[in-house]
């Protein structure tokens, strides 16, 4: 059976493979392919996202009762994350290096303690209010 933790933590890996070839291709100058690159970055993050606070948070503090808990906290770090984004969004629309690796470099310490805190603590306790539903779930999520 596939885990709700499994799934989600491969996720962040697969944002976090783009997000690490955008910052090489931009360190590098490419700006094309760095602007493609963070683009795609940017849409899996905000997919990543969008399963989170559309499905899964909503239907774990539906279960668990839990309004102002760890979801709250992971949804206010959303935001954070989302405001960097913006700014990292327009350095390479400006194609300004060494504004972009600022940027990125704060965004990475964000999105890494943030993955930790859901790694650890939130996805596994999605995985036992779940159970046996976390299979329709994770297809549920998958669908938006």
């Amino acid at each position: 059976m596939t885990t709700i933790t499994e799934t989600m933590a491969s996720d962040h890996r697969h944002c976090d493979e783009f997000f690490a070839k955008a910052e090489e291709l931009i360190a590098e100058g490419s700006w094309e392919q760095g602007r493609d690159a963070f683009k795609a970055f940017h849409d899996a993050t905000e997919n990543h996202f969008t399963m989170e606070e559309g499905i899964l948070f909503p239907n774990f503090e539906q279960r668990t009762g839990q309004t102002m808990g760890p979801t709250q906290m992971m949804r206010m770090e959303h935001t954070q994350m989302r405001q960097l984004m913006a700014d990292m969004e327009a350095a390479v629309t400006y194609e300004d290096e060494e504004r972009y690796l600022g940027l990125s470099e704060t965004l990475m310490m964000v999105m890494q303690q943030h993955n930790m805190k859901e790694e650890q603590m939130l996805y596994p306790m999605t995985d036992q209010v779940f159970a046996g539903d976390a299979e329709a779930t994770l297809r549920e999520m998958k669908m938006l």
